[in-house]
């Protein structure tokens, strides 16, 4: 039987949704002392810098056979040192992202089943439930990741549609802009806070030699999936700033920040209920659930490329096995820190996931005389301008990690 063809759309899922989840639950937290006005062209900044690192994992991997991924681009084009660093540092972000994932989404699952079931479920339960279930369809293929993202994006989709067009009417215009201000207020301090969440929102990098392996080296169909998949999420980042913000003033965001933005106290505070309580509740787990699926498969193909694991039942298990185990036991253990556990993974997502893009995509072009089958857009100005844009933001981290740097704490 004849197997049909990847779509653009379908990859586009894929991307958007591996972005979409954790990081943009906590983003009006981590923006909430920069607040709306100035969190925009933050948002754009991130957003460009990111697509632009995408494009170039896409470049340099055209020079590779397809299935390829960032340990094998890293170690030919940059050396065993820097895949080393590379290596260590992606594998660190992917075990910390799903871990807040499980967390999160453990607790999400377990307060569903309760409903379905009228008894009690803990966490811990909803945690291995989840965990096995996303865990089945990974193993399976990318074709059924492929099929589950869509189908979590679009209900994804209707149900932040549905939630923001119900929050949009009590939207105050004061809240965006705060009006009225507390006493020696400032926002620009609250830069650096903000950056290292915002670049995890779009931590979606991770998924580009999936999807090169996915379109089997069809680069343009690759290209219009990144551009959509992270075009949709700056999309739903600038709505949910809106209608968060515009629901809540500054300083009520103090009990939100003091649970280290935990998801189901942003939604309390919000204080909606009835159909937009319930579809705010959807959203925010369809968000999580699709965010976990792209990182896990993402991983997935990393670690099947560095370790050299067959595409076999048996290579497949031992693949699954190792991307869920670690970050399961760690959230049984330690279920806390949502934010934080965010905050600290856009440290070596700078590394990763901005800064050894631009090194590859550089290196790729040294190489090979300039000559490849794609290009990123830019040319050598947007290498060093997006390897500014890590060096930036470790900064920010090491300040915020620190104590250098100003927070907002409500």
């Amino acid at each position: 039987m004849a197997h049909s063809k990847p779509t653009v759309f379908g990859g586009a899922m894929i991307i958007a949704g591996t972005a979409i989840g954790a990081g943009m639950l906590a983003n009006p937290t981590a923006t909430a002392g920069l607040w709306f006005l100035w969190s925009l062209p933050v948002l754009f900044y991130t957003w460009l810098c990111t697509y632009a690192s995408g494009l170039m994992i896409l470049e340099a991997s055209t020079h590779f056979p397809s299935g390829a991924n960032l340990s094998t681009l890293t170690k030919e084009l940059l050396g065993k040192g820097w895949n080393f660093v590379n290596s260590l540092s992606l594998i660190f972000v992917m075990y910390i992202l799903l871990y807040a994932y499980i967390t999160s989404g453990g607790g999400l699952t377990a307060n569903h089943l309760s409903t379905l079931t009228g008894a009690e479920v803990g966490t811990p339960v909803g945690s291995l439930v989840l965990t096995g279930l996303f865990g089945v369809f990974v193993w399976l293929s990318t074709r059924a990741v492929d099929r589950v993202a869509t189908i979590l994006m679009i209900g994804m989709i209707v149900s932040f549609f549905v939630s923001a067009f119900g929050l949009a009417g009590t939207v105050s215009i004061d809240h965006l802009i705060d009006a009225n201000p507390i006493a020696n207020t400032s926002y620009t301090p609250y830069i650096w806070v903000a950056l290292s969440t915002l670049l995890t929102s779009f931590g979606y990098q991770i998924a580009v030699p999936s999807m090169v392996k996915y379109f089997e080296g069809d680069n343009q169909k690759v290209a219009k999936a990144v551009l959509i998949g992270t075009m949709l999420a700056l999309v739903f980042y600038l709505i949910w700033q809106v209608v968060v913000q515009g629901n809540l003033a500054r300083a009520d965001f103090l009990p939100v920040i003091a649970k280290d933005g935990d998801v189901a106290t942003l939604l309390a505070v919000i204080g909606k209920s009835g159909i937009i309580g319930t579809t705010l509740s959807a959203f925010a787990y369809m968000a999580l659930t699709s965010s976990f699926l792209g990182v896990a498969l993402g991983l997935f193909d990393f670690l099947a490329d560095a370790l050299g694991f067959g595409n076999d039942k048996a290579g497949r298990t031992k693949t699954v096995a190792l991307v869920f185990l670690p970050p399961l036991v760690a959230s049984l253990i330690a279920p806390f820190g949502f934010v934080t556990a965010i905050a600290f993974a856009g440290l070596a997502l700078t590394v990763w996931g901005v800064i050894v893009p631009a090194m590859l995509a550089r290196a790729s072009r040294i190489k090979h005389g300039g000559q490849s089958d794609y290009r990123a857009f830019g040319g050598s100005f947007m290498i060093y301008f997006v390897i500014i844009f890590g060096v930036i933001n470790i900064l920010a981290q090491l300040g915020v990690y620190f104590g250098l740097v100003p927070v907002f704490t409500g």
